[in-house]
C-alpha cells in the first residue's frame, strides 16, 4: 500500500506543518510536501489581488475562474479598449460568412465522426479495459471535485470557513458530561453524583487552550517518571500529600514531579506487587504473565504507580477513578503515558463486557463494598475473567490495626461472606492485604444453597454491551460462550493472535481475522514513513535530550476511535512501537469489544455523539478508519463539528490526527481542519482508490499569562 500527496486545503496551507516538512517525500510520490506547498501560495495571493468581485463571481460561476483573463465580453469589447468589427452586409462580409458556416459544418462532421467511431470503439473493447477507462475517468472526476473544492474555499474566504474562537480559561481542564457540584444540588447522592449526564448541556464548539507554561510531555519511558508541573491541574500541596498509597510517591523538583526511584517510597510498589505475586502462589510478579494475567482494572489507581510498575513486566493496567476537579488521578496517570480513564465504579456498569480483565485492583479506592447489597462485588465478578483476581488493600482488612472498630469489623465480615456467595476463593491475606479468586467453574453457582444470593443474571439482562446501564444484582457472564478460566487460555503475547475456535465465539473466520491483520500490518508501516520524516525534522534533539531512537516521535498515548478487531493495535505492538492504545467501539456497530478484550488489549464502548470520559490534551496520537461513513451513515444526532472539536479537546499540542476514509469525506473533512486551525494533507491511497488518508496536526497555541 502505497500514498501520494493529492492536495490540501486552500486555508492556512502557506504555512508548513508545525513539526516542518521541508525537504520530506511521501512514500511512493514524486512531489515534495513544500514544493507543493509553495505552488499553492502565489494562486492564492492572486485570488486575493483580484477583490472581492472576483469571489462573487467565484461562488456563482466557479467555472469562470479557469477562464483566460483576455477573454472577450459578450459586448464585444476587447481588452485594449477597442470595440470589434461588427458584422455588415457586402460581398467580402458574404464570402467570409459562407466560409465561416463551411468550417462550423465541418467542424460538426467531424465531431459527429469522432463520437461515431468512439461509440463503435467503446463497444469492442474487453470489459477489463473498459473498467481501466472508468476507474481513470473516476479519478479525473475526483479531482475536479477537489480543485473545485479549493477553488470554492479561496473564493468564499473567512465567511464560511472561519476559524473557530478558543475556550475561556475555565475550559482549560473541562470535561463534559461531569458535574458534581451540579449533581449534588440536583440531589443525587450515594455515588450517582459521580456519574455522567451527557446532552443536558449545550455544547462548546471552541478549543480548549492548553495552561500557561505548558510544555511538551518528555519522551517515553521518561514522561513515565517525570512530568510537568503547569500540563496538570493539582496544587504542590496536593502533590505532597499522603492521601493514597501512590501518592505519596511523588515529589516536587522546581517545575516537575518526579516518580523516580530515588523517592524511599517507589520501593514500596515493588514489594507491594511482589507480595500480591507471593500471595497468588508466584515468586514475583514477572510471573503473572505465566499465570494467564495480562490486563488489570485498577480503581482508584492513585496516579498509576502500580501500573507503571507493572508495564515492564508486560503487564497492562487500566486506571479508573471518579472524575476530579484538582488533582485527577486520571489526568496525572495519563500524563505519564498510561492507560486511564474517567469511571465511577458505584453508579453505572462500567463500558466494559464480561469477561474482560484478568485482575481487578483496589488499593484504599474509597469503596463501600458492604453498601447497596453487595452490589459492587457483583459488578467486579461480572468484569473479571474466569479464575481472574480481586486484590484488596485497606486498613479495614487489617484484623490487627488501629483503626479496627466494630463498624469496621461488620464490613470486613461482609465482604468475606459475600465473596463466598460469588464462588470466589481466599487465598491469602498478608497485613492489609486480601486477594480472592475468581471460580473457574460454571457450575459452582448452580451448587450453591438455593437461599444464597445473589442470583444468575437471565439471558435478556446477561449482555455484553452495558453502555453505562444500570448497575445489576445479578451474576452475569456465566453463559457465554467466552468462558475460558485464564490459566487454561493462551498466555501473552500469543493471545493476541486468536485461533478458530476463539473466533468462532466472536462470529468470525480465519480468513477475515487474517485479512484485517496484513491490511493493518502494512498501513502502519506506511503511516510511520508519512509521519516519521515530518517528526524528525521538527526537533531531532531537543535541548538536554540524548538523541532520539526511531521512531523519533512523542507518540504514546494512541486513540482508535473505530477499533473492529483491534488490528491497529497489534500491528503497532508488533511493529515494536512503545505505544499503548485505547481501542474505542462505537455503539452504533458491531461489538467486537469482547474480541479486543481478549486479545490482551484495553478498550471501552462509546457513542461518539457524547464527549469521551477523558481530561483535555490526552492522546498524542488519533486514529479513525471507516468512523466519518460509520457516522454519516446513521440518522444526525451530532454534526462533524462536533465530532471534530471534541478530537481537538483530546489531542495534545503537537499530537497527530489519522482519517482514513471514502473520497469525498475526507474531502469534507480536510476543509472542516482549516476551522479547527490544524496543518493536514491529503494523502492517495493507491492500493483503493475510493479512500483517502488526511493526515493533521494540531499546533501549540500558547495562552498568555495575564
Amino acid at each position: 500500500m502505497e500514498f501520494h500527496v493529492v492536495g490540501f486545503p486552500g486555508q492556512r496551507m502557506s504555512r508548513p506543518l508545525h513539526r516542518g516538512v521541508s525537504g520530506v517525500r511521501i512514500s511512493g510520490s514524486s512531489h515534495d510536501l513544500w514544493d507543493s506547498q509553495m505552488k499553492d501560495k502565489p494562486e492564492k495571493e492572486e485570488l486575493d489581488r483580484r477583490g472581492s468581485d472576483q469571489s462573487y463571481l467565484a461562488l456563482k460561476f466557479p467555472f469562470r475562474l479557469l477562464l483566460p483573463d483576455n477573454s472577450t465580453t459578450k459586448c464585444g469589447i476587447t481588452d485594449n479598449g477597442f470595440a470589434s468589427d461588427s458584422f455588415v452586409v457586402g460581398t467580402p462580409r458574404s464570402r467570409h460568412k459562407l466560409a465561416m458556416l463551411l468550417l462550423k459544418f465541418s467542424l460538426v462532421l467531424i465531431v459527429i465522426l469522432a463520437l461515431t467511431g468512439s461509440f463503435w470503439w467503446t463497444i469492442s473493447i474487453s470489459t477489463s479495459s473498459r473498467g481501466h477507462i472508468f476507474h481513470g475517468y473516476r479519478r479525473l472526476q475526483e479531482q475536479l471535485v477537489s480543485d473545485l473544492w479549493d477553488i470554492g474555499e479561496l473564493s468564499l474566504g473567512s465567511s464560511k470557513l472561519k476559524e473557530l474562537e478558543f475556550c475561556p480559561q475555565e475550559f482549560e481542564n473541562y470535561v463534559p458530561c461531569f458535574n458534581v457540584s451540579k449533581n449534588i444540588v440536583l440531589g443525587y447522592s450515594d455515588g450517582n453524583e459521580y456519574d455522567r449526564f451527557c446532552g443536558h448541556e449545550p455544547r462548546h464548539n471552541c478549543l480548549v487552550l492548553p495552561p500557561v507554561n505548558y510544555k511538551i510531555p518528555l519522551r517515553w519511558p521518561t514522561g513515565r517518571d517525570v512530568i510537568w508541573f503547569a500540563n496538570v491541574k493539582i496544587t504542590a500541596q496536593e502533590v505532597m500529600s499522603s492521601g493514597s498509597l501512590t501518592k505519596r510517591m511523588m515529589m516536587l523538583e522546581e517545575e516537575q514531579i518526579s516518580f523516580r526511584s530515588a523517592s524511599l517510597m517507589f520501593d514500596g510498589i515493588e514489594d507491594y506487587s511482589h507480595q500480591i505475586a507471593e500471595m497468588i502462589g508466584l515468586r514475583n510478579e514477572s510471573n503473572f504473565i505465566h499465570a494467564g494475567v495480562r490486563t488489570i482494572l485498577d480503581i482508584g489507581c492513585g496516579y498509576g504507580s502500580f501500573g507503571a510498575h507493572l508495564f515492564s513486566n508486560q503487564l497492562l493496567t487500566m486506571c479508573i477513578a471518579n472524575y476530579e476537579a484538582l488533582g485527577s488521578q486520571v489526568q496525572l496517570t495519563l500524563e505519564r503515558g498510561l492507560p486511564a480513564m474517567i469511571g465511577s465504579f458505584t453508579s453505572k456498569q462500567l463500558p466494559y463486557p464480561s469477561l474482560s480483565f484478568d485482575m481487578l485492583h483496589c488499593a484504599r479506592c474509597g469503596i463501600d463494598w458492604d453498601q447497596k447489597d453487595g452490589i459492587y462485588l457483583i459488578e467486579v465478578d461480572r468484569v473479571l475473567k474466569p479464575g481472574g483476581y480481586f486484590v484488596w488493600t485497606s486498613p479495614l482488612t487489617n484484623v490487627q490495626g488501629r483503626s479496627r472498630t466494630k463498624e469496621n469489623q461488620k464490613m470486613g465480615n461482609f465482604v468475606r461472606g459475600f465473596a463466598e456467595n460469588l464462588c470466589w476463593e481466599m487465598l491469602s491475606q498478608q497485613d492489609e492485604t486480601i486477594v480472592w479468586k475468581k471460580t473457574s467453574k460454571r457450575n459452582c453457582y448452580s451448587l450453591r444453597k438455593s437461599s444464597l444470593s445473589p442470583s444468575i443474571c437471565s439471558k435478556s439482562h446477561d449482555i455484553e454491551s452495558p453502555y453505562y446501564r444500570s448497575l445489576q444484582s445479578c451474576i452475569g457472564g456465566t453463559q457465554s460462550r467466552r468462558w475460558i478460566p485464564i490459566e487454561e487460555g493462551k498466555t501473552w503475547p500469543s493471545r493476541a493472535t486468536l485461533n478458530k475456535s476463539e473466533l468462532a465465539y466472536h462470529g468470525l473466520q480465519p480468513e477475515e481475522f487474517a485479512d484485517d491483520t496484513d491490511i493493518w500490518k502494512a498501513a502502519v508501516r506506511n503511516y510511520w514513513s508519512l509521519l516519521s520524516p515530518i517528526i524528525f525534522s521538527d526537533h531531532p534533539k531537543r535541548p538536554g535530550d540524548e538523541d532520539p531512537s526511531p521512531p523519533y516521535n512523542m507518540l504514546r498515548n494512541v486513540l482508535d476511535m473505530n477499533a473492529n478487531f483491534g488490528g491497529f493495535n497489534s500491528a503497532l505492538l508488533e511493529a515494536g512501537k512503545s505505544v499503548w492504545v485505547m481501542n474505542v467501539v462505537p455503539t452504533n456497530r458491531p461489538n467486537y469489544l469482547p474480541l479486543i478484550m481478549d486479545r490482551g488489549f484495553v478498550g471501552v464502548l462509546h457513542d461518539w455523539c457524547e464527549s469521551f470520559p477523558t481530561y483535555p490534551r490526552t492522546y498524542d496520537l488519533v486514529h479513525a478508519a471507516g468512523l466519518l461513513s460509520l457516522e454519516m451513515g446513521q440518522q444526525h444526532r451530532c454534526t462533524s463539528l462536533d465530532l471534530f472539536t471534541e478530537i481537538d479537546r483530546l489531542l495534545r499540542p503537537e499530537g497527530w490526527v489519522i482519517i482514513r476514509d471514502a473520497a469525498p469525506l475526507i474531502e469534507s473533512a480536510r476543509a472542516l481542519t482549516a476551522r479547527l486551525k490544524w496543518d493536514a494533507r491529503v494523502v492517495e491511497m493507491e492500493s483503493n482508490s475510493d479512500e483517502r488518508l488526511l493526515i493533521c496536526q494540531k499546533p501549540l497555541f500558547k495562552r498568555q499569562a495575564n
